[in-house]
């Protein structure tokens, strides 16, 4: 099967192949830019950017390296920055941000997002029914909404289309095997019925009562097969995520690389999470302290997600989730937070973006 281009919004992506939007810091400037140089798009998550450059863009950093507050945990001058070193390696290639719905100021993210030259701003984690208003003075900035149901998909596109007049550039559903924030609760995530070639078609038939939006299946692709397996259901692209992180050019610390390469199938869970989802990851020595209580105080500087209710949440699955990705973005295995998806465990050596993709589009090692 041929693997061709598609188009979102007025941009043409010549592979299709989207690499998910990783924070804190997994994939920033040097992941994102490579892979759109390659010829898929590279996402740039917005997520603790204040961290980028080791904090030297916040403007204000508390005790433990923390950036202080919501402008600071989502510095919009890192966040230029990124986009500006991301350009140096991809040129004018079309270039996306991934911005979390349950942010807080997320209308402002988008609005950076845009003002840094993002082609394309895609988000989760929660419906994105103002995604429209946030980006109402960049016409020509594509917009992507994830889902994980039909329904949501039509709930989407008739708010969008009466409050705005506007739909989605294309659309990712996203099953229950991705890294991080899932689409489900807890025990829907096993559901035969919630997996992504049984959810992938029914969100492809209801796209077309919308116009030509192309839809991209994302949670659990690992390689060509699979790609053309989600291609033949009737998906425009993929959206891949965990693969990306077995990559030189992945911004995340080698420690982050080694735990996810060392990962075995069990170990990677749900867990539970402040933002009201269940997240997959790596179980790893900091959910041993949660169980046993000795987990790091939960102090809520960075005020991150709006769910979190200022650590109210963080309090009761007994953690911050800023502090645990920050940590993991510094390489603290003991402390952090290592997001994976379901397939993880198979990851077992470093290779090139540029690699990468050609064994992808290809099937040849």
């Amino acid at each position: 099967m041929e693997l061709k281009p598609f188009t979102i919004g007025k941009y043409t992506i010549e592979k299709p192949i989207i690499q998910g939007g990783m924070g804190v810091g997994i994939s920033w400037d040097q992941l994102a830019g490579s892979v759109s140089r390659e010829g898929a798009l590279g996402v740039i998550s917005s997520v603790g950017t204040g961290n980028y450059e080791n904090r030297k863009y916040a403007d204000k950093v508390l005790k433990d390296n923390r950036p202080s507050e919501a402008n600071n945990f989502y510095s919009a001058k890192a966040l230029k920055a990124i986009f500006e070193n991301a350009r140096e390696i991809c040129g004018d290639k079309p270039l996306a941000c991934n911005v979390l719905y349950a942010s807080v100021n997320y209308d402002q993210i988008v609005k950076d997002a845009c003002e840094a030259g993002a082609d394309m701003i895609i988000t989760g984690a929660g419906l994105p029914l103002t995604m429209p208003e946030a980006a109402k003075a960049y016409p020509d900035v594509a917009l992507v909404p994830i889902v994980s149901t039909a329904k949501a998909l039509r709930i989407l596109c008739r708010r969008w289309k009466k409050t705005h007049n506007r739909l989605p550039d294309a659309v990712i559903v996203e099953g229950p095997l991705s890294g991080g924030h899932q689409g489900f609760k807890y025990e829907e995530c096993f559901l035969p019925e919630n997996q992504l070639e049984v959810i992938l078609p029914p969100v492809i038939e209801e796209a077309k009562n919308w116009g030509d939006m192309p839809v991209i299946a994302a949670g659990g692709v690992w390689d060509h097969d699979d790609i053309v397996k989600m291609l033949t259901l009737g998906a425009s692209a993929v959206q891949m995520g965990t693969r990306f992180i077995g990559t030189v050019e992945c911004d995340a610390h080698e420690n982050f690389k080694q735990v996810i390469l060392d990962a075995k199938e069990e170990d990677i869970k749900l867990l539970k999470s402040p933002v009201g989802y269940p997240a997959r990851g790596v179980k790893t020595h900091l959910q041993k302290m949660i169980e046993e209580h000795t987990a790091p105080k939960i102090a809520c500087i960075s005020n991150c997600v709006a769910p979190c209710q200022r650590g109210i949440e963080a309090k009761v699955v007994g953690y911050c989730i800023a502090d645990r990705l920050s940590d993991a973005y510094d390489g603290k295995v003991d402390s952090g937070l290592f997001f994976t998806g379901a397939n993880g465990y198979k990851l077992n050596e470093i290779t090139t973006v540029k690699s990468l993709i050609e064994t992808l589009m290809t099937g040849e090692a």
